[in-house]
C-alpha cells in the first residue's frame, strides 16, 4: 500500500476495551472510554468501541488464529482507523490479562510492512485511558505505550488520561456522577493534541525506506 493521499472523510477511531468485563457487566473502562469518545465526536471523528473480551478473541501472534477468532475483525476495524484508543483497567499493578493478549495479536502488524517500506499502522496514532483502584497509572502507560510505539503506532504529547481512587477502598469510577476534573481536563488535553497530529499525518504521510 502506497502512502495515501490527503482525503475528505472524516477520521476514524477505533476504541479497544481491555476490561475482564463481558458487554453485560458495567465497566469503568467503558465510562473513561466513552468520555475520550464522546470528544473525538465533538471534533467530527467517527468511530466504534470494542469490548475484547465479547470477540472471542484467540491466544497468538499472528493476524489469523483460524476459525472462530475474532481478531481478525478487529484487525481490519484497527487498520480502517486512524487513531487507536486503548482502554484498559489496571490489576496488581499491570495492564489487564486482556491487554497482554491484544498485544500479543497486535505483534503481527511488526511484520507487515507496505510498498513504503513501513508498518502497516505507521500513520495511526494511539492514545491510553486508564482506570483502577491503587497506583500504577504511570507503570500501565509505559507498558501500553512501548507495545503499541514497537508495532508502529506514534504517541503524541499528553496521550494518556487515567483516574485511579484511594488506595484500598471500593469505590470504581463507574460509581462517581461525574468523570473528575483532573481526569476530564487530561483527556480533553490528550484528544486535542491527537486530533490535530493526527490530521497533519493524513496529510503528510511517513516517507518511503530505503531497504
Amino acid at each position: 500500500m502506497n502512502a495515501a493521499s490527503p482525503d475528505t472523510d472524516s477520521p476514524r477511531y477505533l476504541a479497544l476495551n481491555c476490561t475482564l468485563k463481558g458487554e453485560a457487566q458495567d465497566s469503568s473502562t467503558q465510562v473513561l472510554l466513552d468520555h475520550v469518545t464522546g470528544l473525538l465526536h465533538e471534533r467530527g471523528w467517527k468511530g466504534s468501541t470494542v469490548r475484547v473480551v465479547d470477540r472471542n478473541v484467540a491466544f497468538g501472534v499472528t493476524e489469523d488464529e483460524g476459525d472462530g477468532d475474532g481478531w481478525p475483525q478487529i484487525h481490519q476495524e484497527l487498520l480502517a482507523a486512524d487513531l487507536l484508543v486503548w482502554g484498559t483497567p489496571i490489576w496488581l499493578g499491570h495492564p489487564s490479562s486482556v491487554t497482554q493478549m491484544a498485544f500479543e495479536r497486535v505483534d503481527s502488524l511488526i511484520a507487515d510492512t507496505d510498498d513504503r517500506n513501513q508498518m502497516r499502522s505507521v500513520d495511526k496514532l494511539a492514545i491510553a485511558a486508564v482506570v483502577g483502584n491503587e497506583d500504577g497509572a504511570h507503570m500501565v502507560g509505559s507498558q501500553v505505550f512501548q507495545g503499541l510505539n514497537d508495532a508502529g503506532f506514534t504517541i503524541p504529547p499528553g496521550g494518556m488520561t487515567y483516574w485511579v481512587g484511594e488506595a484500598m477502598q471500593g469505590t470504581d469510577l463507574k460509581d462517581l456522577d461525574e468523570i473528575p476534573e483532573k481526569t476530564a481536563s487530561t483527556a480533553a488535553t490528550m484528544v486535542a493534541n491527537a486530533t490535530h497530529l493526527a490530521q497533519l499525518l493524513r496529510d503528510r504521510p511517513f516517507p518511503t525506506l530505503d531497504d
